[in-house]
């Protein structure tokens, strides 16, 4: 009698399910727009030929603003939805002065180079982002600085990288720009994951091409 009950018992286990938790968003395709707020950069546009075409108009910043799906319930803790929009871009600006575009470095995936080594050439000399970090300061367009001390090896190194907007479907960022960039171009990435917590998340890319005038 105890053999049977023994067998009954491991038959029962075994035949326990696991919790299937549901797609992140409610609308089951994870959407998101975003455009230039108007009220930051009257006359912002966005062209046929894919650029966003921003004009400086005294003040040294924009604002991008976007909306994103909403989560499933299960997705939001105390009213708090497990959602995380990040900015990085292709622009950087060195010694207050020196700025350049290079689609050599993110990690966000979007380049293949996360060494920092490739080189950057300015007229006759050739730099590279471990040699300026080096040597002063290198902030990125979307708002954040590669300082001398950061250490570019350590495992946390990737959430200094990039600017965030969490928690919430109205996602807003600032962008830098000042009268020495007309005539520049850049590009803004943007990354969205749906559901930051446990269980199954969508992540979403997107970029703004940029024209200063």
């Amino acid at each position: 009698m105890k053999k049977i009950l023994i067998v009954l018992s491991i038959i029962f286990i075994g035949c326990e399910k696991e919790e299937i938790r549901p797609f992140p968003c409610l609308d089951g395709n994870c959407g998101y727009q975003f455009a230039v707020d108007t009220i930051s950069s009257p006359g912002a546009k966005l062209s046929p030929d894919g650029y966003w075409r921003v004009k400086h108009n005294g003040i040294n910043y924009f604002t991008i603003r976007g909306l994103i799906s909403q989560l499933h319930p299960v997705y939001v803790v105390n009213k708090v939805p497990m959602v995380e929009t990040k900015y990085d871009s292709d622009y950087w600006i060195v010694f207050d002065t020196i700025q350049f575009s290079t689609p050599m470095y993110g990690y966000m995936g979007w380049f293949n180079d996360q060494t920092l080594n490739n080189p950057i050439p300015m007229g006759n000399h050739v730099f590279t982002i471990n040699y300026l970090k080096s040597i002063t300061s290198i902030f990125n367009l979307a708002g954040y600085t590669i300082s001398r001390n950061m250490c570019l090896d350590c495992p946390y190194t990737e959430t200094l990288l990039g600017t965030y907007s969490k928690y919430n479907y109205t996602p807003t960022q600032n962008i830098f720009f000042d009268n020495e960039m007309i005539g520049d171009t850049a590009t803004i990435f943007i990354q969205m994951t749906f559901n930051t917590d446990t269980g199954p998340r969508v992540v979403k890319n997107h970029e703004m091409k940029f024209i200063f005038m």
